[in-house]
């Protein structure tokens, strides 16, 4: 007579069997939650980012203009010569300054030694170009009251500016006075910088 073989499970083996796979995951208020996280950094994080970048861009700006001032003014004490810093005419090639009377210094300059001591660049007389700075790129104005478009430095470094003093504003393209900086120079050479959180009168 056959006997049927009779096979048996463990307990073990029975969990095993029936245990259901689990699957990891996030739900949707976990979810909700890493969104409003992203949010409020970026809320944060965009408007100093903003900010930095804005402010080291026109530091660099009108710093450029202040060392190129400087650099003017040396050049003038130390080869006993009259140099120019003036605001170049970019509709003529290769160098030329603008017309009197325009007061954008963010069109780009050029500094040069000025035979002639009259405030405009002439190869034929002898004038030669030592820098030159081109427009600004990102819509950043750089403007002086006075209508000065030119300064002269004199071998004793004292400064031809038509004023006692002149004053170039720089303006972020938005206008935003956080961002607003102010260069002063006076006839005696002396140059400085500031901004309008620190000095009210620079807007």
């Amino acid at each position: 007579m056959h006997v049927p073989t009779v096979f048996t499970i463990s307990a073990k083996a029975r969990v095993t069997r029936c245990a259901e796979p689990t699957q990891a995951g996030v739900t949707l208020f976990e979810l909700v939650v890493v969104i409003l996280i992203v949010a409020i950094l970026a809320a944060v994080g965009v408007p100093t980012y903003r900010y930095v970048t804005t402010t080291s861009r026109m530091s660099s700006e009108l710093n450029g203009l202040l060392g190129d001032l400087q650099y003017a003014r040396a050049e003038a004490v130390r080869e006993g010569q009259t140099v120019t810093v003036c605001i170049a005419d970019s509709t003529v090639s290769p160098y030329s300054c603008a017309s009197s009377g325009t007061t954008t210094w963010q069109n780009g300059w050029l500094v040069f030694t000025d035979v002639a001591a009259n405030q405009t660049y002439d190869s034929s007389s002898g004038d030669t170009v030592l820098r030159v700075q081109k427009p600004f790129a990102q819509g950043d104005t750089l403007e002086s009251n006075n209508d000065v478009g030119a300064v002269t430095f004199n071998r004793d470094g004292f400064a031809y500016l038509g004023a006692a003093q002149v004053t170039l504003t720089m303006k972020d393209s938005a206008g935003d006075a956080a961002y607003t900086r102010c260069l002063y120079l006076s006839q005696s050479g002396m140059m400085s910088t500031t901004t309008h959180l620190l000095d009210p009168n620079c807007t």
